[in-house]
């Protein structure tokens, strides 16, 4: 299986198109908006989430609720669109006049040629790889509006591996100075209680003290980065492979994970804490019996061994940077005249980590559904399904 996405941030739509899905996959359109809006929530989010409240249009692939085998196509329409057309026509030159922009306080106008690049984004070093001097054409792509389209292409991964027992979840664990370094799946009741937190914390304790750090950070200009924990809960033993490189399923979790924007650190497991660790209390010791098959004394190893799932929850923990989009505007240089001049603020969040768990969730699930796939082949759900439940009895517990 694969996927792509298209689209730029203020352009018609965010399209996805989903190529080798098995068939016979039963999949709710309700299920992928639900995935849609906890991207879109969050204290500290910007101006952008009052006029963008996404929904999916499948336009290929499903028939009836369930999906038949053929591409699936997916598209997200930008309701900012009427006003971004006339700068950016995909055939008509280009305008330049200010666009207005109504939804956010601390932004009246923002210009569709932009020729200072902003520290910490894509700009410079796009500009440098495609030979632009409007950095527009770069920071509409490179714009984390693109991971909408990845939770709805992840929205479909959840619902195949919801069939084999796969759940994902995910919580803030720090926003700024103030967290807590707690890393373990969590039950389906606190799951449902980070939803309800406005920045998705967990401990719930965090939640207040969040909160008025971000609105401190608003206040001084400022914007803030923190941590999230991503789990995945009924994964079996064996997805993955220690015989190639690009077959490690810690390396392909890693590399989804750093692929969203802001993300600057990934851990599996212990993490950067088993360099303190001796071997003797970092590696998690194995038992059998008859009763409960083979379980682990531990997860230390974040349930991957050698690259390969060995039953335990797959448990991964990421660090994202400040968003680097600051209403002061940090120092640059012009791109035309070269002489210094602070960036211009494009609609920014004040801190975006709790919309970064469910991007998350969705790229893990993506990456699961792929092995799954490889695991257990088959061309339709049932397939998959037979393959499964013949591999899990041949463990033997």
């Amino acid at each position: 299986m694969r996927f792509l996405t298209a689209g730029e941030s203020h352009g018609p739509a965010l399209v996805a198109i989903i190529e080798g899905f098995p068939a016979k996959v039963p999949v709710s359109r309700e299920a992928i908006d639900r995935e849609l809006a906890r991207r879109q929530h969050g204290y500290g989010r910007g101006g952008r989430m009052k006029i963008e409240q996404d929904q999916v249009e499948i336009l290929a692939g499903v028939r009836g609720g369930t999906t038949m085998g053929s591409p699936i196509c997916l598209r997200l329409k930008n309701r900012d669109w009427a006003r971004w057309a006339p700068a950016m026509a995909a055939f008509a030159a280009p305008e330049t006049e200010m666009v207005t922009i109504e939804a956010d306080p601390l932004l009246a106008k923002v210009s569709p040629v932009v020729t200072t690049p902003r520290p910490g984004h894509a700009d410079l070093s796009g500009a440098f790889k495609y030979g632009y001097t409007d950095l527009r054409n770069i920071i509409e792509r490179a714009s984390a509006r693109e991971t909408a389209a990845r939770v709805a292409v992840g929205a479909f991964a959840k619902q195949l591996l919801a069939c084999f027992g796969v759940e994902i979840g995910s919580y803030v664990t720090q926003i700024g100075p103030v967290g807590s370094d707690v890393r373990r799946p969590l039950t389906p009741e606190e799951q449902a209680n980070v939803e309800r937190s406005p920045v998705r914390a967990y401990p719930l304790g965090l939640t207040e003290t969040m909160v008025a750090t971000i609105t401190a950070a608003q206040e001084a200009g400022e914007t803030l980065g923190g941590i999230f924990v991503v789990y995945a809960t009924g994964v079996p033993p064996g997805l993955g492979s220690h015989v190639h490189w690009d077959r490690r399923l810690d390396g392909q979790l890693a590399q989804a994970l750093m692929s969203i924007p802001g993300i600057k650190g990934v851990e599996c497991g212990a993490g950067f804490e088993a360099a303190q660790l001796p071997g003797s209390q970092m590696h998690d010791p194995i038992a059998y019996n008859p009763a409960h098959g083979w379980h682990r004394g531990g997860n230390q190893a974040g349930g991957i061994e050698g690259g390969i799932s060995n039953g335990q929850p797959i448990l991964l923990r990421a660090v994202m940077k400040p968003i680097p989009t600051l209403y002061q505007g940090l120092p640059s240089v012009d791109l035309k005249t070269r002489q210094p001049r602070r960036a211009g603020a494009e609609r920014s969040d004040l801190t975006a980590v709790p919309a970064a768990g469910v991007v998350a969730e969705a790229m893990v699930a993506w990456v699961l559904a792929v092995a799954f796939q490889e695991k257990f082949g088959g061309d339709t759900l049932p397939e998959m399904k037979r393959a499964f439940a013949a591999y899990r009895e041949g463990l033997g517990g």
